[in-house]
């Protein structure tokens, strides 16, 4: 049986901008990326993939320049889209998508329709590099969504408890989750 290691990496700080494609990290992101890279060193990373999202890329780009290779774009790992125009109350419009998976903001995908992309991403993923060490640069919410597919207690208020950037080995035999631990240690 092949066992596949998913390092699903939530990217680092960023400087916010209401354009989610190109949002690059902060400074203090930066530096927390680095730090990422050397938490990843040790783990004989194969591929690293990411969200098409600049600050996704950033996070695990060190990784990728540390193994040689190039960030495979997986763009099912992009964040959740919650809505399509500002919010005024971010955290009452995340409570609102997760209290009904099905429910929606004008323009958002809902829990079920973000969790279904993020899922079919990840088990692509599986299935390509099956056996394989995959860092997987991406965000918060998509990140829980994948994870509460698998188990339920991966929840919003698991989501709330996230550090940013936060690391999380998912470990598969072919396609079963078989393990999730947390590898992230904050700097100190």
């Amino acid at each position: 049986m092949a066992m596949t290691k998913l390092y699903l990496v939530r990217h680092a700080h960023s400087i916010y901008t209401p354009e989610e494609l190109t949002r690059p990290l902060s400074e203090r992101g930066k530096r927390d990326a680095s730090y990422v890279t050397e938490q990843l060193m040790g783990e004989e990373i194969d591929v690293v993939c990411s969200s098409p999202y600049k600050r996704a890329m950033e996070t695990v780009e060190g990784i990728a320049l540390y193994i040689g290779q190039k960030i495979r774009v997986v763009d099912e790992m992009r964040e959740r889209t919650l809505t399509d125009f500002p919010v005024e109350n971010f955290e009452e419009a995340i409570s609102m998508v997760w209290a009904d998976p099905e429910f929606s903001l004008e323009g958002g995908e809902s829990n079920l329709t973000a969790q279904n992309r993020g899922v079919q991403g990840i088990m692509n993923i599986v299935e390509e590099y099956n056996g394989k060490n995959v860092v997987i640069g991406t965000h918060g919410n998509i990140m829980v969504l994948i994870m509460n597919y698998f188990d339920k207690s991966y929840d919003i208020e698991f989501w709330k408890g996230l550090e940013m950037p936060d690391i999380f080995c998912l470990t598969f035999e072919d396609e079963y989750l078989r393990d999730v631990s947390r590898i992230w240690a904050q700097p100190v």
